[in-house]
C-alpha cells in the first residue's frame, strides 16, 4: 500500500494565538493520529526542528492509504486542517532505498 507525507506550516494568524490556544489545537490534532492508529492506521506526526533544537520548522505526518484521494480525505480531517491552522500540501511518497515503517 502507498504512503503518503502532509508537510504544514502555521498560517500568521496562528502564530499569532497564545501558545495555551495552539497547545488545544495540537490536542486535538494527537487526539485525532492516536484514533486513526486504534483503528489501525498505520499513521506518525510530528513537527521540525531546527539545529539549536527550535521547532518552527513546520510539520509532518505520514500515512499509509490506499490512494491519494484517500490520503486527503483522511488527513483534511485533520484539527489543524478542518480549524484552518496550516498550509499544507500532499504527496505520495515513492520509496526507492532503505526500510519502510512496520
Amino acid at each position: 500500500m502507498p504512503w503518503f507525507i502532509k508537510t504544514e506550516r502555521f498560517t500568521d494568524e496562528t502564530l499569532n494565538l497564545s501558545t495555551e490556544e495552539r497547545k488545544q489545537y495540537l490536542h486535538k490534532h494527537c487526539s485525532w493520529v492516536n484514533s486513526l492508529r486504534g483503528k489501525g492506521t498505520k499513521i506518525s506526526s510530528g513537527y521540525l526542528i531546527n539545529e539549536k533544537k527550535l521547532a518552527g520548522g513546520g510539520g509532518f505526518l505520514i500515512l499509509e492509504a490506499e490512494s491519494f484521494n484517500e490520503a486527503k480525505s483522511i488527513v483534511e480531517q485533520d484539527p489543524m486542517i478542518s480549524y484552518g491552522l496550516v498550509h499544507w500540501n500532499l504527496h505520495e511518497w515513492v520509496p526507492i532505498v532503505g526500510e519502510m515503517m512496520n
